[in-house]
């Protein structure tokens, strides 16, 4: 199996460089047109070969658009790729013409001034209100603001729980579906020797904890997040719950490592050897988990509070474009974002790195179902969707994030009870959102 699914990701990574393996012809043929020269920001921190992905899709684009050359400069992740743009703009530098950064970072894009709305260079591309009616909700809901779109969903993912099929097969237990039945799982898979843990049931990765934890309040029965972008709901006694359910993983369960978890890069890579029996990570990492992994894996959204309840929360990136470009860069950019958005590309792109395809249509090219059948889990990294709320995004986006952080992560480390941690979060975060209101 592992070595059937190396072939494929090769066969797939080669055909990146191709407009959808002959589904489609190239749209916008660019001859003639006047040269441009547009810069691209782009995170790498995945367990995906980005860099060379997104070079085939350049040298596509390129091949019918000679008028456009795209140069990537990578970056460590979102919050590089912002901090590259900031510290080039403050500094009275030129910012690229577009970046990958997070969806949810919005607000606090605009309100710097750092980006530009999208509509007017979208709008001259063909069938671009089918375009954008054919991206999932979920991935939208981040795009738009006072009537105007201001960035294209593409690197998107959602939180899902990866299990060993393997591993609890050989120990009876059915998935879990329930935090009680979660945190059973997890201890009759933890395997130790004396103080000496050889295998952990879970990993929960907390050194960024907000999106992680999110799928764990609203499975409790409350967002973090309200309907506005001015509402938080920390301190809600769902909110605390969902805390003490984390910390219950390591304090009662003895199933995870205690306190903050800073295992972002190196969860699924304890997952695929064998060391952990379930990860909470992102669906970007499926490719390369089910490529690692010499066992079959199983990928659902994590279990609610109540049985037979399931929560995700959306994340990922999208594109958008500096304010600080010109008409000629702002334009290619949208041009370069629309082609590999395409459903062709999208379902590319997502077989080749884990993430979901954007475009809903993506699911009906040949390519895409014929992945299906071989990767059936690809289908559910996108039908977690459906347990799927909104993610945590709102004015003084960087600040409240940082609050929140701070206190979960006190909580977690036992500095703070949970209800103490939130309280005190809520506070600081009404404070920090006055002058907004």
């Amino acid at each position: 199996m592992k070595k059937i699914l190396v072939i494929l990701l090769t066969v797939l990574l080669i055909s990146g460089s191709l407009w959808a393996a002959g589904e489609k012809e190239a749209p916008l043929k660019g001859a003639g047109e006047a040269p441009v020269e547009i810069e691209v920001f782009y995170p790498v921190a995945v367990d995906a070969p980005i860099a060379k992905i997104l070079g085939g899709y350049i040298a596509s684009f390129q091949s019918i658009n000679p008028n456009i050359t795209v140069t990537p400069v990578f970056s460590g992740g979102y919050g590089d790729v912002k901090t590259a743009i900031q510290t080039t703009i403050e500094g009275g530098g030129k910012p690229p013409a577009m970046a990958v950064m997070l969806a949810t970072d919005l607000y606090d894009l605009m309100n710097s001034g750092y980006i530009a709305p999208i509509d007017n260079y979208l709008s001259k591309l063909p069938d671009s209100e089918e375009y954008i009616k054919g991206f999932y909700p979920a991935f939208l809901d981040n795009s738009r603001y006072d009537g105007k779109l201001w960035s294209i969903p593409f690197q998107r993912s959602a939180v899902v729980m990866y299990y060993n099929k393997d591993m609890f097969k050989a120990a009876g237990i059915d998935r879990p579906d329930s935090w009680k039945a979660w945190g059973e799982a997890a201890q009759k898979l933890t395997v130790r020797d004396g103080d000496t843990v050889s295998q952990w049931g879970i990993e929960f990765p907390s050194g960024w904890p907000y999106w992680l934890f999110q799928p764990l309040a609203i499975g409790a029965g409350q967002n973090i997040i309200g309907d506005d972008d001015l509402t938080v709901y920390f301190d809600d006694p769902a909110v605390i719950d969902a805390v003490n359910f984390y910390i219950s993983l390591s304090k009662t369960y003895n199933a995870t490592p205690a306190g903050v978890q800073g295992a972002w890069g190196t969860a699924p890579a304890n997952f695929s050897n064998g060391t952990t029996a379930m990860i909470v990570h992102s669906t970007g990492s499926l490719t390369t988990i089910i490529s690692q992994s010499d066992f079959e894996v199983g990928v659902m959204p994590l279990p609610g509070k109540k049985a037979g309840t399931y929560a995700s929360v959306p994340g990922g990136g999208n594109f958008y474009i500096m304010d600080g470009a010109s008409e000629a860069e702002k334009a290619a950019a949208v041009k370069f974002a629309y082609f590999i958005t395409q459903p062709e590309l999208a379902a590319n792109f997502s077989m080749n790195t884990g993430y979901i395809a954007v475009q809903k249509s993506a699911y009906d090219t040949s390519a895409m179902k014929a992945y299906l059948k071989k990767v059936p889990q690809a289908a559910d990294t996108r039908d977690a969707l459906n347990f799927a709320a909104k993610e945590l995004s709102l004015q003084n986006l960087g600040q409240i994030r940082n609050i929140f952080h701070k206190y979960l992560q006190a909580a977690y480390n036992g500095e703070m009870t949970a209800a103490e941690a939130m309280k005190t979060a809520q506070e600081e975060a009404d404070k920090s959102l006055a002058d907004f209101k």
